[in-house]
């Protein structure tokens, strides 16, 4: 038998804070969130890769605006949101579809996840032996923080956070943007009283510092570190109200309420 090929997946740094990530067996590559062609054509060509496939999770131009000079040289499928106008889509993807990839050898289970848009999707790729589950989430979660809601809800991004808080605890994060140091000056101030947090800040000023990515981070460090996936903490609903210049009973029991308030926060923050 031959033994499966080990997936590496890495982040490609693109314009001023976005990441693209590349997951490959040493020979055949994906690419997810390919906002921008250059980058991703370099690494391919520096690691001696064949692109076989890009997976989008919205429509975003920083997301999508390398896929039609990726494809130029080549005839490769395009996953992404059923739910969203993107050119060159060749396969329309909603929550709960299985995809496979050939080469390299990946199986998705597709997240719907709207909010920071209304098609929004992500994809989970489940623990496989040694290697730990990832999901890519686009601009639905950050480390320690979510995206805006620019066509979404409140109420959907917090359904969305929560499918992704149910994800394993090891589950990797991959993001799309090194937004983490102003992400947790927002959630220092939300969670004064979050001790894990405060380590967090130590250990991302020192990522930072080194030029190294604070992402991927894991799912069980996010719900530690992350005030957006602890609207339900009744401290927390105690320190935003108070933050707020509100009564401590306007948020308290009200994961919504709280959500909602902290997100606007964080919006003018």
């Amino acid at each position: 038998m031959i033994p499966m090929q080990k997936i590496s997946c890495v982040s490609i740094p693109a314009f001023q804070d976005n990441y693209f990530w590349l997951l490959s067996d040493g020979h055949a590559a994906a690419v997810v969130d390919p906002g921008d062609a250059a980058p991703v054509e370099a690494y391919l060509q520096a690691h001696g890769l064949q692109l076989s496939a890009i997976l989008l999770t919205h429509h975003h131009r920083d997301h999508v605006g390398g896929v039609a000079d990726l494809l130029r040289t080549r005839n490769i499928p395009v996953y992404g949101p059923a739910g969203e106008a993107i050119e060159h889509l060749t396969e329309a993807l909603a929550g709960g579809t299985q995809i496979e990839l050939a080469a390299p050898a990946i199986s998705f289970t597709v997240m719907d996840v709207p909010g920071h848009t209304r098609g929004h999707i992500a994809y989970f790729l489940a623990a496989d032996g040694a290697q730990a589950p990832r999901v890519f989430c686009g601009d639905t979660m950050f480390a320690s923080g979510c995206g805006r809601l620019f066509e979404g809800t409140p109420a959907q991004m917090l359904a969305s956070l929560d499918a992704l808080s149910a994800l394993p605890g090891a589950t990797r994060v991959h993001c799309a943007h090194e937004y983490t140091l102003s992400n947790i000056r927002f959630a220092r101030a939300a969670e004064p009283h979050n001790e894990a947090l405060k380590v967090w800040e130590v250990e991302a000023q020192r990522l930072r510092a080194a030029a190294i990515p604070t992402v991927p981070t894991t799912l069980a460090h996010e719900l530690q570190v992350n005030p957006f996936l602890r609207s339900g903490v009744a401290q927390v609903q105690a320190d935003l109200a108070q933050s707020l210049g509100l009564p401590a009973a306007e948020l308290a029991g009200d994961r919504l309420k709280t959500f909602t308030a902290m997100r606007a926060w964080k919006d003018r923050f």
